[in-house]
């Protein structure tokens, strides 16, 4: 199997798109007889003459013709090899909603990191109003939690009902204040409830 250097590769390119060892060599930052040299290697090595040098011009010979697109294929897959291993890694800071966060989220969140090679995924759950606050402020890269009426901006993925659940025989006796249970006060699922219970004139304990 032939291997081929890719600075001579380079310089054959070069003096292609120049149309002249002298620019050719101006462009990469070497002499005119150094490019000469590169160009003469790739050339011994592949068997084929690639250039023909006049007074005026370097005019490729059809070998050479033929071989210049593979040319620049093999430069670009040198170019995306190197971005490939050279590239920080691509890192997504998830926040969800505990709201949210459900037996479908392991699936969710395979699916996610599936998305690219090396894709570092991290996920915070917590409040919808702290994780909003850090999105604003540019901690997190995206986040899916409850939105209230006030914002507008991101995008609906479902509407969510909200309902009232008790344990099962037991019953409200009128004139009592319901007994409720919720999360801590910062809630924003229970500042939703009690804002309904007030509005409906029920006392809740």
């Amino acid at each position: 199997m032939r291997s081929l250097d890719l600075d001579a590769v380079q310089a054959f390119v070069m003096v292609a798109d120049h149309g002249s060892f002298t620019r050719a060599a101006d462009a990469l930052g070497a002499t005119q007889s150094g490019i000469s040299l590169r160009l003469k290697r790739l050339e011994d090595r592949l068997g084929a003459r690639l250039c023909e040098r006049t007074p005026r011009l370097v005019r490729l010979t059809p070998q050479g013709e033929a071989f210049l697109p593979r040319a620049r294929r093999l430069l670009e897959a040198q170019d995306d090899a190197i971005a490939v291993v050279s590239a920080p890694p691509l890192r997504l800071v998830l926040g969800i909603s505990d709201h949210v966060a459900g037996p479908e989220l392991p699936g969710l969140l395979a699916r996610v990191a599936g998305q690219g090679p090396g894709l570092a995924l991290e996920v915070r759950l917590d409040l919808s109003q702290d994780l909003l606050v850090d999105y604003d402020a540019g901690l997190l890269d995206a986040v899916i939690v409850r939105r209230d009426a006030g914002r507008r901006d991101g995008e609906a993925l479902f509407r969510d009902e909200f309902g009232w659940f008790a344990s099962t025989g037991w019953h409200h006796r009128p004139g009592d204040p319901l007994p409720l249970v919720t999360r801590a006060a910062r809630c924003g699922v229970r500042t939703v409830a009690l804002r309904a219970l007030d509005t409906a004139g029920i006392a809740w304990a």
